[in-house]
């Protein structure tokens, strides 16, 4: 009986991962789009405003609110984790990512990880526009600002590039441990940079909740469209390539 079973529960298992893989995304994504939609809905409404401020003061020294509470090399530790959030940073990144994957050969995943991360930078620049939230005024900044405050951009786009090249990574490595891993590193670097954002009071906080929001989603969004693709046959699968045999071994 076992014989004839166990070819069946393999397909069965197979099945249901390919089938996962997608509705998990789908949820994420759906969660995520969620979040971001009810924060900006607080903060049109100026209903974080209280909070946010209350935050930010609770980070400053209460007898010279020019300084962030803890030591200095604390401060200092902080805007190496901003600058991990930063376009010329997370430019660099994508750009070795897709070359990289160029040199493999995976031409469409090196598409599909630009044409990501790229959108993700039109999206947040629109919603800055769009939304037009003054920076945070109740402390100086540790660091200077360029843009308007609604989403943060740094959080936004450090969730998108850390979770589209971490999910990538982890994807084709067979090692579970390792790709919890790669994910879980990816996670905590998102919100190391979200995190000295505030620290260093260039963003409010739901700034930055909006941010991680938006940008999970939209990286959720981008992994299921990868998978759609990868089901297809139009976006490499882990191990393939689509270079022709003799240049991939040249």
């Amino acid at each position: 009986m076992n014989k004839y079973l166990a070819p069946i529960a393999h397909v069965w298992v197979g099945l249901r991962l390919n089938q996962i893989g997608p509705l998990l995304s789908l949820a994420a994504c759906g969660f995520f789009a969620w979040a971001f939609i009810a924060i900006a809905d607080e903060v049109i409404e100026g209903e974080t405003h209280a909070l946010d401020s209350a935050i930010l003061l609770s980070l400053r020294n209460p007898q010279d609110i020019a300084n962030p509470l803890g030591p200095s090399w604390l401060e200092e530790a902080a805007r190496d984790f901003t600058g991990l959030g930063g376009y010329a940073i997370l430019t660099m990144l994508t750009a070795a990512t897709v070359i990289y994957l160029l040199m493999a050969g995976k031409r469409a995943a090196a598409l599909l990880v630009l044409v990501s991360i790229v959108g993700g930078a039109l999206l947040s620049t629109g919603l800055k526009m769009g939304f037009e939230r003054p920076r945070p005024d109740l402390v100086p900044h540790a660091t200077r600002v360029y843009t308007a405050s609604f989403p943060s951009g740094h959080a936004m786009l450090s969730a998108i590039t850390y979770l589209t090249l971490g999910a990538l990574l982890a994807r084709v490595e067979k090692s579970r441990r390792i790709s919890a891993f790669i994910m879980g590193l990816a996670i905590v670097m998102t919100l190391l940079v979200g995190a000295s954002r505030v620290y260093l009071g260039v963003h409010w906080p739901s700034d930055v909740l909006a941010g991680w929001s938006v940008g999970a989603a939209w990286a959720a969004l981008c992994w299921f469209a990868a998978l759609q693709l990868q089901r297809r046959g139009q976006v490499e699968k882990p191990g393939e390539t689509s270079l022709p045999p003799e240049a991939d071994s040249a």
